[in-house]
């Protein structure tokens, strides 16, 4: 019997044997993350969970065929994209990335908090902004590697392209925000810092 907290890899191999649960676990565990994602991808509800629906069909629809997952996230994150690539060609329509979810968290005091929260939200605001400025492949790059935490390698994968476009992209986009954002500096050495 599959439990809740079970690791992805062994909810993968029970889906691989037609677990239903193992299936369902999969979908409750994932789909806000990839509603996000691609939501930010494609600001569009009903392509985003139509695209989510046609991904988790077909995983069921070939259960048995399916390979090993290193990454259970990674797998649906690249398929999901291709997904959303394929349906927003459909229709004619461009992929955009849209960041507004904060990455800060805050245990202190409740007046500290309070301040911190709305400098917090204040800066959250400015990196949208900022991030808003960037080309579309910047800032997948950027929400894919800094949001979503991939690695450069699953980063290339998931968007077609090779680790060194990824990481000249990430280089670019970094470089931008830099030199057009100076009032997040001590934000983005942080990220630097993780690059």
């Amino acid at each position: 019997m599959i439990t809740e907290r079970q690791p992805d890899s062994i909810l993968w191999n029970a889906l691989k044997q037609g677990d239903r649960r193992a299936f369902a676990e999969l979908y409750e565990r994932y789909y806000r993350t990839l509603y996000n994602y691609g939501y930010k991808l494609m600001p569009d509800t009903a392509l985003v969970e139509d695209a989510i629906q046609d991904l988790f069909v077909d995983l069921w629809r070939i259960q048995q065929n399916l390979g090993e997952a290193e990454s259970v996230k990674f797998y649906l994150f690249r398929s999901l994209r291709r997904k959303i690539h394929r349906l927003a060609e459909k229709e004619n329509r461009f992929l955009s990335v849209d960041l507004l979810t904060s990455p800060f968290r805050s245990d202190t005091t409740p007046e500290h908090q309070i301040t911190e929260q709305e400098h917090e939200q204040q800066l959250v605001r400015q990196l949208a902004q900022a991030l808003k400025q960037l080309p579309e492949r910047q800032l997948e790059v950027v929400m894919l590697r800094f949001y979503e935490n991939f690695k450069t390698g699953e980063i290339a994968a998931i968007m077609g392209i090779t680790d060194k476009s990824v990481r000249n992209t990430l280089h670019k986009a970094m470089t931008h925000l830099r030199e057009n954002a100076r009032y997040l500096a001590p934000f983005l050495g942080l990220l630097l810092f993780f690059f």
